[in-house]
């Protein structure tokens, strides 16, 4: 059974930001496109490297997606990055028409997603931006699980896709344990863990806590696999299918409303090619707050502790789906 080491704490943002430089280097059509938060959201990487390629467009998102589908017309490849909740859902409708409707090929950056963003509260964390941008033709939608996967995502990103895509991610150090050397691609699903009662089916900074947790039920006989959805749409649904008919019960686990997340999409494959009972973890109709990312996931039951009491009391019969 694979065991996961953490390297070292790292924000996936800073992880985006290292794979947007790496793209621009082998990439001379790359152009990137900040919204006077650069090095929030790890553009400053490609800015401070490649000053001559970005453009400082000040705060007017829906007016950065117009200049990137320009560009996007023009040759070029853009990637815009800015908090996700101003991405997903104050340039919803540019992202819509000007990319989607165009199926042109631009990066966009969802940065401090989910509540784990902590102090900054409800405002600025995105819960509902995989949902926003999952049901938009053409739409691409990632979200990895740590730093390192991050940077392989916008990479992939950048060199094998042709439409616009979203990805998602956090500002807080999380561990990241994902090895440099891996075989990262879009649209196929990572088995992390192996097990025969139930898998869990995670995305984002949610993986690690459900590697914890998977530990965790192991010690009272419970043997759970481990999956990263690390891309939400397309979604893999071979592994999905796999998972359902291997092990009978799904849990899925992320850092976003349970509504038209990852869940759902799990949810909507499962239930037409393999009914299987299906327990989807993440924030259930509310709003987050501001507080410590830590003190935030714990009261959400996002943390390790949670997601493995959790599932102890929905095998218990005590927690319906």
């Amino acid at each position: 059974m694979n065991e996961f080491q953490n390297k070292g704490d790292k924000a996936s943002r800073t992880g985006f930001g290292e794979g947007v430089k790496l793209a621009a280097t082998k990439h001379k059509q790359l152009v990137g496109l900040g919204v006077d938060i650069t090095q929030s959201v790890g553009m400053h990487f490609f800015a401070e490297a490649f000053p001559e390629r970005f453009l400082s467009l000040g705060i007017a998102e829906q007016n950065a997606i117009g200049v990137a589908a320009g560009l996007a017309l023009s040759g070029k490849i853009p990637v815009f990055a800015t908090y996700g909740v101003f991405a997903a859902h104050r340039a919803a409708d540019q992202i819509r028409i000007s990319l989607c409707y165009n199926n042109l090929h631009a990066i966009i950056g969802g940065a401090h997603a989910g509540i784990s963003v902590g102090p900054d509260g409800a405002t600025h964390q995105a819960l509902e931006d995989i949902a926003c941008m999952r049901v938009l033709p053409n739409m691409t939608v990632i979200s990895p699980c740590d730093a390192t996967q991050a940077s392989l995502a916008v990479q992939q990103a950048v060199e094998s896709l042709t439409g616009p895509v979203y990805i998602r991610f956090g500002r807080e150090a999380v561990p990241d344990f994902t090895d440099e050397q891996q075989s990262f691609e879009i649209g196929k699903a990572q088995r992390l863990r192996a097990g025969k009662n139930l898998t869990i089916i995670a995305t984002g900074h949610m993986v690690w806590e459900a590697l914890q947790a998977a530990k965790m039920l192991e010690k009272s006989g419970i043997a759970a696999a481990v999956i990263n959805m690390h891309t939400i749409k397309p979604l893999d649904e071979k592994a999905c299918l796999q998972a359902a008919r291997e092990t009978g019960r799904i849990v899925t686990v992320e850092e976003h409303q349970i509504t038209g997340g990852l869940g759902a999409a799990v949810a909507e494959c499962c239930s037409s090619h393999a009914p299987v009972p299906i327990l989807r973890l993440g924030i259930n109709d509310s709003f987050g707050e501001s507080g410590k990312p830590e003190e935030l996931m714990q009261k959400h039951g996002l943390n390790s502790e949670g997601i493995s009491a959790a599932i102890t009391r929905w095998l218990n019969g005590e927690l319906l789906p």
